[in-house]
C-alpha cells in the first residue's frame, strides 16, 4: 500500500506526518482524519466547499483526473496551484504521495480578515 507524507503546516502537524499503508481506493481526506491530522471539511466530504484543498507535490500524476465540479470548486480555493485537488475526491491509488495543506483556506481568510 502507499504512504502518504503530509508536509508541516503551522496549525493542523507542525511536524508533519508519514501515513504509512494508505488504502488504495479511499480519498485523501478520509485517510488523513482517520490518522489524526485534522484537516478541514466543512462539506463533510461531499465536495460543495474547499476547505479540504491540498497541493500534490509527489504523485500527482497516479489521481485520477478531477470532475468539472471538482474543477469549479478548486476555481475558488485559496492559493490554487496546477497540482491542487480536493482531498475529499482525490482517491489514493498505487502510488506515494507528498501533500502539502496551504497555510489558509476560504474560510480562515474570511474569518480573519
Amino acid at each position: 500500500m502507499p504512504k502518504i507524507t503530509v508536509l508541516p503546516h503551522p496549525d493542523i502537524c507542525p511536524q508533519g506526518a508519514v501515513i504509512e499503508d494508505a488504502p488504495v481506493g479511499t480519498s485523501i481526506c478520509r485517510i488523513l482524519l482517520d490518522n489524526e491530522v485534522e484537516i478541514e471539511h466543512a462539506c463533510e466530504l461531499s465536495c460543495a466547499c474547499t476547505t479540504c484543498h491540498v497541493i500534490v507535490r509527489q504523485g500527482f500524476d497516479s489521481l485520477e483526473e478531477a470532475t468539472d465540479n471538482e474543477e469549479d470548486y478548486l476555481d475558488r480555493a485559496w492559493g490554487l496551484e496546477p497540482n491542487s485537488r480536493l482531498s475529499c475526491q482525490a482517491v489514493v491509488a498505487d502510488q506515494d504521495l507528498t501533500i502539502e495543506i496551504p497555510r489558509y483556506t476560504i474560510n480562515h481568510a474570511k474569518e480573519n480578515h
